[in-house]
């Protein structure tokens, strides 16, 4: 398995292998993969099975996702009751009912959809006829809302009217992608080897990457803490993210003496965890979308006279009024567009490790039991379970129909479908505390820009997934041409 993780071969791999072998397999000496939900992704990840093995020394194969030289977050917590506690202090305002009602959120939103999103588009269709690379354009969308959202417009990213800024970050980004191996798989030997041997497995570029992109979002923390002290504030500056997160964790430090420094930290290596994982999974399930409604002109169209149902249309003479968001969620095809998309084209499809109880766990359907020592290394994939053909027949094509025809299905299937199969957000008590907002923003961005343009790809090459735990396009763009659509007149 780490020959297959080097050749960056693994979740093919494990396509294969389940295919041929079963539910339950035995990968190595301490690693078990699993594709089913009773026996499986049930027990394990419903089951509170932690993150860190207590049998490996501690070993956490997610404090990589650490930052600001080994700070945790929410994400590389290894132990459930800290991931707990820390999920207390922000889950209330990643909320659904919280994001579909917030003020703050639609004004910022509406800012960012009508003064950049769609005057960039109109520029693009201006100037070169249309033709543009969406991949780096829905990247800066989602980075702008995310962080609008976390910082207020004040003090956040707007990386869709700063075309060098987002250059110079989708760099930063984008460089590290192929160095994850050794500091992730073998941490405690790669350190040995570069302080003792004087050998790096990684670039020193990576290195430099990493503390630029620490020191951008420092710097977002330091707006959105001058934002906060000026005390009264257009809703849109309001850093909602920001704000609750500093009051939980400076209650929290003065409890535990945690000096104004660490405090600094601990707020940057979470926020800079939710604005990269926010405006990553969601800019390349957006990149597919519009790749897949280029394919499939007859849903295209369908989703265009669907949108034109909105009141007020989402169209550059509506500003600065919006549509409301329980209008864009209640749109059928636009959910089964985006529902579909998360479920082929899953952006994060790679393993999502576990580690076996000390005293073992028995995995794998009712009349196939197997026992699994404590300490052992288990995963599911959403790219694996999203492609089971009992639950989602013809898994492989990309048919949004599927979700428009839950109601003629029974319960049973309905729930394999939507919830117990579906993984796009992962499951139990550690699954995306962000899913409501990339939603609200992927639906809203889809909206935007089929209201106004139809489009078509001009080069679709490199448009596959890379096979890594992440999966943008190999080629890290999608040139599409835009054709504008006739406009539809706002009567008051």
């Amino acid at each position: 398995m780490h020959s297959v993780r080097w050749r960056a071969v693994e979740n093919a791999t494990l396509r294969d292998a389940h295919a041929r072998l079963g539910p339950i397999i035995c990968l190595g000496p301490e690693e078990v993969s699993v594709n089913c939900v009773r026996g499986g992704i049930r027990e394990v990840y419903a089951g509170g099975f932690e993150k860190a093995s207590s049998a490996r020394g501690g070993y956490n194969w997610y404090a990589f996702f650490s930052n600001y030289r080994g700070v945790d977050n929410m994400f590389s917590m290894g132990c459930n009751k800290a991931h707990s506690l820390r999920k207390r202090m922000i889950s209330n305002i990643y909320s659904k009912s919280v994001v579909t009602k917030s003020p703050v959120l639609l004004a910022q939103t509406t800012t960012i959809m009508y003064d950049r999103f769609l005057p960039y588009l109109e520029t693009a269709y201006r100037k070169d006829a249309g033709v543009l690379n969406i991949y780096t354009l829905l990247s800066a969308a989602t980075m702008d809302i995310v962080t609008g959202y976390i910082f207020g417009l004040k003090a956040s990213s707007n990386l869709i009217d700063k075309a060098d800024q987002l250059v110079w970050f989708l760099d930063l980004y984008n460089s590290r992608r192929s160095y994850n191996f050794w500091p992730q798989e073998f941490p405690v030997f790669s350190s040995f080897v570069e302080k003792w041997l004087g050998y790096k497995f990684t670039p020193a570029f990576v290195s430099e990457a990493n503390e630029e992109i620490e020191s951008w979002t420092a710097r977002m923390c330091e707006g959105a803490g001058l934002v906060v002290a000026q005390g009264v504030v257009e809703p849109a500056d309001t850093p909602v993210v920001y704000q609750q997160l500093y009051t939980a964790l400076a209650k929290e430090a003065k409890n535990s003496d945690v000096e104004e420094v660490e405090l600094a930290s601990l707020l940057a290596s979470e926020v800079l965890d939710h604005l990269a994982a926010g405006f990553d999974t969601s800019g390349i399930t957006l990149t597919y979308a519009v790749y897949e409604l280029s394919k499939h002109e007859a849903i295209q169209t369908r989703l265009q006279s669907e949108l034109r149902t909105l009141t007020p249309p989402l169209v550059p003479s509506s500003t600065p009024a919006l549509p409301d968001p329980k209008a864009i969620d209640a749109l059928p095809l636009l959910h089964a567009v985006i529902w579909e998309t998360l479920r082929l084209h899953s952006a994060i499809p790679g393993p999502q490790p576990r580690f076996t109880p000390p005293q073992g766990c028995r995995l794998g359907p009712e009349e196939d039991l197997y026992y699994v020592p404590g300490g052992v290394r288990v995963s599911a994939s959403a790219g694996l379970l999203h492609a089971n053909e009992e639950v989602y027949e013809h898994a492989y094509a990309w048919r949004p129909e599927r979700w428009l025809e839950l109601e003629q299905l029974d319960e049973e299937k309905r729930k394999d479908m939507e919830s117990r199969w579906f993984w796009a957000f992962g499951s139990g008590g550690r699954m995306c505390v962000g899913s409501h907002l990339a939603v609200y923003q992927m639906k809203y961005i889809v909206a935007a820009l089929y209201s106004n343009y139809s489009t078509s790809f001009l080069d679709n090459t490199g448009i596959e997934q890379i096979d890594s735990y992440t999966a943008p396009p190999k080629s890290d763009k999608l040139m599409i041409r835009l054709e504008k659509l006739p406009r539809v007149s706002v009567v008051d």
